[in-house]
């Protein structure tokens, strides 16, 4: 029995129905699957004689689906008389009822509801709730057990795909899709977490655009899926993300992350899925820029979660929209889970009621559990604010600690943003700038030349090298403004963490 169970995702679908659960709660957006599901369990379960398998609506009412019985029992549409008619009809069954929950919020439902299941010893019944979302009245919840059906399998998504291409080849007199394999493959990788209908669609959506899958469908196979699946607003899903070319040094960091790019995408079976990484370091040194680059080397979309927005939309359900938060991404893997400046998003204090370090348990809890290809990405400019839980070994793979750029790597940044804005510059006055800009950030190094352009426009006069370096000297950077904080970080960082350069 243990064997057919692993090998049979629903297996326990038909153990809860042969163990007579008085009360099933089926959550799926998937109905019609949810529907196949129950009615070949209900059909294999181990079941009282004469037992019938039923389904209820508020547009049909009551039907028998086990067996032909002709209509359905129209007269019992109203959900007061079809509790009624439960509580005393002495047919044992599976009472499967649609769309059910609104009609909980009526004292008298929950009542009868808890008065059928309460009788199960005089009458073998089991009522099955299937809706995309059931919230239990708590007279209800102890006697209740809740299952979630699957979501389609790797081979099921495959079997998808290809009803989707027999359509189109059907529509088009026999012409088959152009189909670039490895793309395919992505495709399919990525329909992971979706249902089988919302599959479908989103398959269907990128191959009737231009009667072929190509690389260029999986960014909006990713953009669809987040769509679909991001419900609480609290991700945000960006698929443009970064390269290492784009970014200043980091020079380690990528060498760390490249080296287990095949673990990641799976190319190296044998390889555990690396979990994530933590980058401490001074404000503007480029962390930000790196979570995207990583998104990039993986080549997964980059999942930003914003916590403030779950504290402020859900204040006192804070632990449960975490975790149907950290569900979604989840199910949106493979991708990098963001989180910026997280010392700022999992601190607690003493007016927070315990909400705080709740969320963060509920969060360590994510962290070590989690088995998917979500590469987590968390920044912190504040070593302090970081609670103790979070940075102990373990945790993470890996704590980058990303300091002030040295000489060579200011140069670099230099180069980068000056010809991104089209501002030609000789390697010998990036030297120069670089000489004179020690102790200046990333993003101080940035807006140095953007503050030039605004002067240069201002006079009608070309930027060069001289009117970037008026701008570094008019500048007092942030290690400068802050050097006590910032030696203070450098001095835990030293022995504790990797550098990223």
């Amino acid at each position: 029995m243990q064997t057919h169970a692993a090998t049979d995702p629903h297996a326990e679908l038909r153990t809860l129905l042969s163990s007579r659960v008085a009360l099933l709660a089926v959550e799926s957006r998937d109905e019609t699957r949810a529907l196949a599901l129950l009615r070949d369990a209900g059909l294999h379960a181990r079941r009282a004689p004469g037992s019938g398998i039923f389904i209820w609506s508020a547009t049909e009412g009551l039907k028998r689906i086990d067996r032909d019985m002709g209509a359905p029992q129209r007269h019992l549409i109203e959900p007061a008389q079809m509790l009624r008619h439960l509580k005393s009809t002495p047919m044992a069954g599976i009472y499967i009822l649609l769309d059910f929950h609104p009609y909980l919020a009526d004292p008298v439902n929950i009542r009868m509801l808890k008065d059928v299941v309460q009788d199960q010893a005089k009458v073998a019944r089991t009522v099955v709730l299937v809706s995309h979302e059931i919230t239990l009245p708590a007279e209800l919840v102890p006697l209740a057990a809740r299952f979630r059906p699957a979501l389609p399998s790797a081979a099921e998504r495959q079997k998808i795909v290809t009803h989707v291409f027999d359509e189109w080849r059907r529509q088009h007199k026999g012409r088959a899709p152009r189909i670039d394999r490895d793309a395919l493959a992505r495709v399919i990788d990525n329909l992971a977490g979706l249902s089988a209908p919302d599959a479908e669609r989103l398959v269907r959506r990128v191959l009737y655009d231009d009667g072929a899958i190509t690389a260029e469908d999986l960014r909006a196979v990713q953009a669809g899926k987040y769509e679909l699946l991001n419900r609480h607003g609290t991700l945000g899903f960006e698929p443009d993300t970064a390269r290492f070319a784009e970014v200043g040094g980091l020079a380690n960091l990528r060498r760390w992350v490249e080296t287990r790019r095949a673990a990641f995408d799976g190319t190296a079976p044998g390889l555990d899925a690396p979990r994530g990484v933590l980058l401490l370091g001074v404000q503007g040194c480029g962390k930000s820029l790196a979570a995207r680059a990583i998104a990039g080397i993986f080549g997964v979309p980059l999942l930003r979660f914003d916590f403030a927005a779950l504290y402020s939309k859900w204040h006192g359900e804070s632990e449960q929209n975490l975790r149907e938060t950290l569900a979604t991404a989840t199910a949106l893997a493979p991708c990098v889970l963001w989180i910026d400046e997280i010392e700022k998003a999992l601190a607690s204090g003493e007016g927070d009621s315990g909400t705080g370090r709740r969320v963060l348990g509920a969060f360590l809890t994510w962290m070590a559990e989690r088995r998917t290809r979500v590469f987590l990405v968390a920044t912190a400019n504040d070593v302090s604010a970081l609670p103790p839980e979070l940075i102990r070994k373990g945790r993470f793979d890996e704590i980058f600690f990303v300091d002030l750029p040295d000489a060579e790597t200011r140069a670099a940044i230099l180069g980068i943003h000056a010809a991104r804005r089209n501002v030609p510059l000789t390697g010998a006055e990036l030297a120069r700038l670089a000489a004179m800009s020690g102790e200046f950030s990333g993003a101080e190094l940035e807006q140095a030349i953007v503050a030039a352009l605004y002067t240069a426009h201002a006079q009608g006069a070309p930027v060069d090298a001289a009117s970037i370096a008026r701008e570094i000297g008019a500048t007092r950077p942030l290690a400068v403004v802050m050097a006590e904080q910032v030696a203070a970080l450098r001095r835990w960082a030293q022995g504790r963490t990797v550098r990223a350069d």
